[in-house]
């Protein structure tokens, strides 16, 4: 299956605290969310992947915030199942796809995804979404450029996810709303599952 059609809302997550990424990731399964997307922001992301990947079976872990080819291979060892980048250079895109992973690689402007779709994919991250054009900027794409398919990622809101999930390229978001710092602080998991409920209901039909 397309990582874009796996679940309407992909949770960026930030974890600093390593004994916090399975509870994390319990609590968004336990809502219907399948999918989590940690970020390697943190020193103890991927300790956090690979708990996440020993302990919780419910979940399709993946990496996100690859920019440095060598994280590719270590998010891979650690049990990342995906890999998201927020751009993409020659050297990011032959390592994340050595690994053998599904990735999405990172796009922002049309030469940017016209240079992906030459080189063999049709669906990539549009990142940072809002202050590149949001919604209007990837309604203008569709038309021309047809082929490629996003997972809209950067300042995207319960709010705005359903405006973007209407569109017909637009396969799924990404978004940090699902894990607010003030619930991981106070490791209050179960608001955690009370918002992955309200996202795993969103569809494109309702915007």
């Amino acid at each position: 299956m397309s990582l874009l059609d796996v679940t309407p809302v992909v949770p960026v997550v930030v974890i600093d605290d390593a004994a916090d990424a399975v509870p994390i990731a319990r609590a968004l399964a336990d809502g219907g969310v399948p999918m989590i997307e940690l970020t390697l922001r943190t020193p103890c992301a991927l300790e956090a992947i690979e708990r996440i990947a020993d302990e919780v079976p419910d979940i399709t872990v993946g990496a996100g915030t690859i920019v440095e080819p060598g994280q590719a291979a270590q998010a891979a060892a650690a049990g990342a199942r995906f890999l998201v980048s927020p751009g993409a250079t020659e050297s990011l895109l032959k390592a994340m796809t050595d690994t053998g992973l599904p990735h999405l690689p990172g796009a922002a402007t049309v030469s940017e995804v016209l240079v992906l779709l030459e080189r063999g994919y049709r669906e990539m991250k549009f990142f940072p979404a809002e202050a590149a054009g949001g919604t209007r900027f990837l309604a203008s794409v569709h038309s021309p450029v047809p082929a490629a398919r996003f997972c809209p990622t950067g300042g995207i809101s319960v709010a705005t996810a359903p405006d973007y999930l209407a569109l017909p390229n637009v396969g799924c978001v990404g978004g940090s709303w699902l894990t607010p710092a003030d619930a991981v602080q106070t490791r209050d998991w179960a608001r955690i599952t009370r918002l992955a409920q309200v996202t795993a209901r969103l569809r494109q039909a309702e915007a």
